[in-house]
């Protein structure tokens, strides 16, 4: 179903909240983009199955792991939005360049590709309730997401 734009720009600003405040490391307000349960699934570039956690689960996870990095910047484009009554559906294309000084190699790793963000309406706003990362193409030092996480994957990506 079409979504009025008003429900459009509330949508996409609720995922352009998700990771600005993950590329300005504002992990104080990080989890107030969910619902109180939020399933992941980056399955397209770590394997493994979706998870279903709490917001300040992803948080804890996400700032150490992401937080290891020097830098990085997750542009969204191309919103698709539906609405369907209290649940809401983004669709966007993404890049995300992920920074990190080694002695490895290159300090930059850009993963690019497609995310799903499943939304629902709670007490009149837009929290996310479900991510899907599919990773279409990437360029760089992937080595650099080992090395952020100390050789271990994150537990909530």
């Amino acid at each position: 179903m079409n979504a009025t734009a008003q429900q459009r720009a509330d949508i996409i600003e609720a995922a352009t909240r998700l990771f600005w405040y993950i590329d300005i490391s504002d992990w104080d307000s990080f989890p107030s983009v969910f619902a109180d349960e939020v399933t992941l699934d980056y399955s397209s570039i770590w394997g493994g199955e979706p998870s279903t956690v709490t917001p300040a689960l992803v948080r804890a996870d996400w700032e150490k792991f992401i937080g290891s990095f020097d830098a990085t910047q997750h542009l969204l484009g191309n919103h698709l939005v539906t609405v369907d009554g209290d649940r809401a559906e983004l669709t966007a294309v993404f890049q995300a360049v992920h920074f990190l000084a080694n002695r490895f190699g290159s300090p930059r790793w850009t993963l690019g590709g497609l995310y799903r963000i499943g939304l629902r309406l709670v007490e009149g706003e837009w929290k996310i309730d479900r991510v899907v990362m599919t990773a279409q193409w990437a360029d760089g030092n992937k080595d650099i997401m080992t090395l952020a996480s100390g050789g271990q994957r994150p537990e909530t990506v």
